[in-house]
């Protein structure tokens, strides 16, 4: 059995997988890791084997637990991967990348694939037929871009994400959502449009915690898979086990 851990910006999500499969499935905040842990050791006693993907750093505590219970990878550039990085900065290439990329990888052998991440940031990562990863484009997620309204103008509201009902706000709130929103949308189906223009055969994986949202209203055709990460760090651990 194999661990997976993601720290994310705000959450952890673990997963606890047997035979490729996630059998348990937890997501926490950074500071109840620790409780959450104790919970996983007692009832799956098999683990023997952890992979940690940290965007928001573990404290030295947690990893020092981690490391009493389980053989730790800690994924970093330096890691096995199972594709060709061609990114002319490996060492600044985010880890949530990484993973997302290596399940793309093992998902979709010989397969053209564009992964759209809907989280904090929004970040696009294609991998070509050859297995060879080309790069991508990072941009602000949703909640960013409410802040961002709100932070950098004297009279824009704080507002919690919301559906615009229609393409013409009829008010500051309402054209508000309207900017957010359908912003996030034309921008995901013109990335897709753009890829399909160079390359016809594509497989678009859409993922994080704003996929399911954002789903029903994107024009394209695509998979949503919110475990997608996951799967790619587990195949990162089998890789880089011993």
């Amino acid at each position: 059995m194999n661990l997976v851990i993601d720290v994310g910006n705000t959450l952890v999500k673990m997963a606890v997988f047997e035979d490729g499969q996630i059998v348990y499935k937890k997501n926490c905040i950074k500071q109840d890791l620790l409780k959450v842990l104790s919970e996983i050791t007692f009832g799956f006693k098999d683990i023997g084997n952890c992979i940690v993907s940290s965007v928001g750093k573990l404290s030295q505590a947690q990893l020092k637990k981690l490391n009493e219970h389980f053989s730790v990878v800690e994924l970093s550039h330096h890691s096995i991967i199972p594709f060709i990085n061609a990114y002319s900065t490996p060492e600044t290439l985010g880890v949530d990348r990484i993973a997302l990329v290596s399940a793309a990888a093992k998902s979709y052998p010989k397969k053209n694939v564009l992964i759209i991440d809907a989280g904090s940031c929004i970040t696009y990562d294609f991998l070509d037929k050859k297995n060879t990863y080309l790069g991508g484009a990072i941009s602000p997620g949703i909640t960013m871009r409410y802040n961002a309204l709100n932070r950098f103008t004297s009279g824009l509201p704080l507002l919690d994400t919301n559906a615009p009902k229609d393409l013409i706000g009829n008010s500051t709130a309402t054209s508000i959502h309207s900017g957010v929103v359908f912003g996030v949308l034309n921008e995901i189906d013109g990335f897709i449009d753009a890829y399909l223009e160079k390359f016809t055969d594509l497989t678009v994986i859409l993922t994080g915690g704003d996929a399911h949202f954002l789903l029903d209203s994107l024009k394209n055709d695509i998979f949503a898979n919110s475990n997608f990460l996951l799967v790619g760090l587990n195949h990162i651990l089998e890789l880089n086990k011993n």
